[in-house]
């Protein structure tokens, strides 16, 4: 396996590992809060179409409540590829659970990769600004989903999802803010941490769940 680069990928456990080690050498306020939370699981997804409507469908719904969409569109579409999402009518997604605002947004996924604007291939091979800015060009991916694509999917190391509640909230208690933290706020919270910003939302994720646990709420 070939040694992690610190501007590498965090797709493999050795490499996040390693970023792990290289991160809270940097920034030791973070040792607490990875005290409690642990390693953080790798959560690495596919990238590609699959993997950016796996993100869509977990929006704005609890984990179970994504899980069952989910299950249902994989049962219905196998490959789940744009053409799936191009040849069917609303109802037939609708049936899997899908949203219409969903729908929307994985029909314009679907026709952006079919007329060429949006190339999940370049995407994996260009600079984390380049792919952000490709993601969120297609009308409803915001920055918070692109971010979750860049991190799960395409596993760049400084990939920092700021609007995520989770992390904001991970930050208010691990860090004794007044009030939880603005995107905004997050992002300038999180300039200590480049090139690892991604690496350190997985660690604030792991505490916020452990955080949770003790306190008797689910996470």
């Amino acid at each position: 396996m070939s040694p992690f680069r610190i501007s590498g990928l965090i797709d493999h456990e050795e490499a996040l590992d390693q970023a792990l080690v290289a991160l809270l050498e940097a920034n030791p306020a973070l040792r607490p809060l990875y005290e409690i939370g642990g390693k953080p699981p790798l959560r690495k997804r596919a990238p590609g179409f699959k993997g950016l409507a796996g993100i869509i469908v977990s929006q704005q719904v609890s984990t179970a409540s994504a899980a069952a969409i989910w299950k249902r569109v994989e049962n219905r579409f196998p490959a789940l590829d744009i053409g799936d999402i191009l040849a069917s009518d609303d109802a037939a997604l609708q049936a899997c659970g899908l949203s219409r605002p969903k729908i929307r947004t994985l029909r314009a996924i679907a026709e952006a990769v079919d007329s060429g604007q949006l190339d999940f291939n370049r995407l994996g091979t260009g600079s984390i600004e380049d792919a952000f800015q490709s993601l969120v060009a297609v009308k409803g991916i915001g920055p918070w989903t692109a971010d979750l694509y860049l991190l799960f999917c395409l596993g760049h190391a400084d990939a920092l999802p700021a609007g995520d509640l989770a992390l904001q909230e991970a930050a208010k208690m691990g860090f004794d803010l007044s009030q939880r933290p603005s995107a905004q706020a997050l992002t300038e919270l999180a300039e200590a941490w480049r090139p690892w910003r991604g690496v350190a939302a997985k660690l604030l994720w792991a505490y916020y769940g452990a955080m949770k646990r003790r306190i008797g709420e689910p996470s």
